[in-house]
């Protein structure tokens, strides 16, 4: 079965070897679900109780269900690139059992009803959704939006992702009010004021193309500034989404040495690709932000392993081929990523940096969890939700844009040799998703 829900009242899953860094555990254990909640975790055969279903997990690793902060699901509006349906399915296959859906829809999610809306079942989620609403009116920097409202439908966090809040004011009054009820504000850092025109990084590629280039301080001094900026508020909580320069990794650093609540994400293609890889104007490596250096990118590393970064996320970002199959400079920003992202980390991270599997699992769970402060989930403790994460980590496969599961193809990574791939993945207690 590669797709759609097997229910079941309660699941037992054998013979596996549970990696769970916010519970600490390390070790073979078997896991036992029942009503949508983690009900037991013991070492091998220590399981008294019975369930409805079993899943042979031996050689395989059990996780907790991996956690997507940053992803498009193009809905409402946009449903010819992706709906929420075909997302979480792509979701479900990498792995993921929650994603955080951006509010740059048509219309923009800055209401409570259309937050409302993205997650009634109509939508046909496989997974479980949490939507990000706008900071301000159709994300034009001015107006904020109804926080209290927003977080009453469910939001999780706001931000004006895509479209970076360049005023001052306007961002220190985001993070005030925010401040006051909890909520986790999201900036896409860049200057656009310094990025206009720009398709790709700054550098030697975009010189050899003639291509404009963008800086890595129009990234960088936002980041710096929105820093400064939540240390004026107690409860103040930023965090910088697909953060791609080594400057920008510096602010974030001394934020938190500083006692900041600040935290970051980074994508695979920011940790995998340089802007190099756009080669001869290759539209599949045009994102925002782009493909940076190769320092840049060893800076990325470096902080992926060290604890700096809190987690990996994949800004997936489907476009129809009409989008993307033209001139370099007109084509759209963006790279899916939900299927592609395991394989990656593994095979970059875990392979080649030595980063150990304990930490690359922490970057899809616990962190995650963490930023966006969602109880009950990045863990397998008893209580918490029954959503799991199992995985193949040796397992070499090909990754075929054409049987991806999203309904775009624009991806890097087509054909691309991988290690590290998604076995099963299940969401309160349910398989959504079997590898055949």
């Amino acid at each position: 079965m590669a797709h759609g829900k097997s229910k079941s009242d309660s699941l037992l899953i054998k013979g596996g070897h549970v990696i769970d860094p916010a519970a600490k555990i390390d070790a073979p254990m078997d896991v036992l679900l029942r009503e949508g909640r983690i009900a037991e975790i013991a070492p091998p055969n220590k399981i008294r109780g019975g369930a409805d279903g079993k899943l042979d997990a031996r050689g395989l690793i059990v996780a907790p269900g991996f956690i997507d902060l940053h992803v498009h699901l193009r809905e409402p509006g946009q449903s010819y690139k992706e709906t929420i349906a075909s997302g979480t399915a792509a979701a479900a296959a990498g792995g993921f059992t929650s994603v955080c859906c951006m509010p740059n829809t048509q219309p923009v999610l800055d209401s409570p009803e259309w937050v409302t809306w993205i997650q009634q079942p109509e939508r046909g989620a496989v997974v479980n959704v949490f939507p990000i609403a706008a900071a301000t009116h159709a994300s034009k920097g001015a107006v904020l939006t109804d926080f209290r409202g927003l977080q009453r439908a469910g939001a999780v966090a706001i931000t004006d992702d895509g479209r970076p809040i360049l005023n001052d004011a306007v961002m220190r009054e985001t993070l005030r009010v925010a401040s006051e009820i909890n909520l986790l504000v999201i900036q896409h850092a860049e200057d656009t004021r310094m990025t206009e025109n720009c398709s790709m990084n700054d550098g030697a590629t975009s010189f050899r193309l003639g291509l404009r280039g963008m800086k890595t301080a129009a990234e960088a001094s936002i980041v710096e500034r929105d820093v400064q900026l939540a240390q004026q508020f107690t409860g103040a909580r930023l965090h910088v989404a697909h953060l791609s320069t080594a400057d920008a990794l510096k602010a974030v650093r001394r934020g938190k040495r500083s006692r900041a609540r600040v935290t970051c994400e980074v994508t695979p293609h920011h940790f995998t690709l340089t802007d190099a890889d756009v080669g001869d104007y290759n539209t599949n490596c045009k994102m925002n932000p782009p493909l940076r250096s190769a320092s840049d990118r060893e800076a990325l590393l470096v902080a992926l392993a060290d604890g700096t970064v809190d987690a990996i996320a994949t800004d997936h970002a489907p476009h129809a081929i009409h989008e993307k199959v033209m001139e370099f400079e007109r084509a759209m920003f963006g790279v899916t990523g939900l299927e592609t992202a395991l394989g990656l980390a593994i095979t970059r991270l875990h392979r080649e940096q030595k980063v150990p599997l304990t930490r690359i699992v922490e970057l899809f769970t616990a962190g995650p969890a963490r930023v966006m402060t969602l109880r009950g989930r990045g863990t397998l403790a008893r209580g918490s939700y029954a959503d799991v994460t199992i995985f193949d980590p040796k397992k070499r496969w090909t990754f075929e844009a054409a049987k991806s599961r999203s309904k775009s193809h624009n991806t890097p990574f087509d054909g691309w040799q991988l290690t590290g791939k998604v076995v099963a993945t299940v969401v309160g207690a349910n398989i959504v998703y079997r590898a055949d």
